[in-house]
């Protein structure tokens, strides 16, 4: 049994009996799909919502709309099948006080609404969720088990 880690902007694959695990999803959202037969799954912390809005987007991990794809396409290249995938994800919190109503500041809500709509077009249910809020996270999720393993400041621990 092997802890992967997966830092910021970056996605990791874990089999069988990994644990793939992030630190410290604030506005970050961490994204895993998950093919139960095969106990295969994909872990993304990414980062902001689009690569379109930003002139240096060659790390593909960083963002919501090309970290799935790619974590998909390695995915599927390790034999998972697309049609049985699911995913959770988590976090997406607005970590500061913004004055303005403009959502436009709230990259936390923003990077929820983006992997949402990815997963949608994609066709991959989103079985669990943990996400917005004011507090961080830290993920780890069980490839044996298919356990998403939550931890929060304050909150204390939830499995999903």
């Amino acid at each position: 049994m092997a802890n992967i880690k997966v830092g910021m902007a970056d996605y990791k694959i874990g089999k069988k009996e990994d644990i793939l695990v992030t630190l410290g999803l604030g506005s970050c959202v961490g994204i895993i799909l998950y093919d139960k037969v095969k106990k295969i799954a994909g872990m993304a912390h990414i980062m902001l919502p689009s690569s379109k809005e930003i002139k240096n987007n060659s790390n593909k991990a960083k963002f919501a709309d090309t970290a799935i794809e790619e974590m998909l396409k390695e995915l599927i290249s390790e034999g998972v099948s697309k049609t049985r995938l699911t995913s959770k994800i988590a976090g997406g919190a607005q970590m500061f006080n913004i004055a303005s109503k403009s959502d436009t500041l709230n990259i936390g809500k923003r990077n929820v609404i983006s992997v949402k709509e990815k997963l949608s077009d994609l066709r991959i249910s989103i079985i669990a969720e943990d996400t917005l809020g004011n507090h961080g996270r830290t993920i780890e999720f069980n490839c044996d088990t298919g356990e998403l393993l939550i931890k929060s400041i304050g909150k204390g621990k939830q499995i999903l």
